[in-house]
């Protein structure tokens, strides 16, 4: 989870700029703070500009370019291994191995529900750590 007065800050990545507005708004009013992609490259980018703040990440597994969401959710997890992604698609028929510790989501979703998917993922890492140390 973030240090101690800061506010968690989410990755997104996603194509469709309408959804993707609707998600940066309504994690903000959420007091999330928000990093946008609409390409597997550009989140590839920031990831490596923002990598250690970033405390989850939400990606589209459809994504142009040629680095999907899969490839995205690998490259944080080499940054962030026990930090939540959730990926999302319109089809729930997907053959490729999703990173360990991960959610599916089936668009359309309640966006609500995925910010409490993500803080729920993040307390359960955050206290498994707490055991192990």
């Amino acid at each position: 989870m973030p240090q101690s007065g800061t506010k968690p800050c989410v990755l997104i990545v996603e194509d469709s700029y309408m959804l993707l507005e609707l998600l940066v708004t309504l994690c903000e009013q959420h007091g999330v703070e928000t990093l946008t992609a609409s390409s597997g490259e550009a989140a590839l980018t920031l990831l490596r500009e923002h990598g250690p703040r970033i405390d989850w990440l939400l990606t589209d597994i459809r994504l142009p370019g040629l680095v999907d969401g899969w490839g995205v959710a690998e490259a944080y997890r080499q940054i962030q291994p026990h930090r939540p992604v959730i990926y999302s698609s319109t089809t729930a028929n997907l053959n490729h191995p999703a990173v360990p510790g991960s959610i599916f989501v089936t668009k359309p979703f309640v966006i609500a529900d995925i910010l409490r998917l993500a803080r729920m993922m993040a307390n359960e890492i955050e206290a498994s750590r707490q055991l192990c140390a």
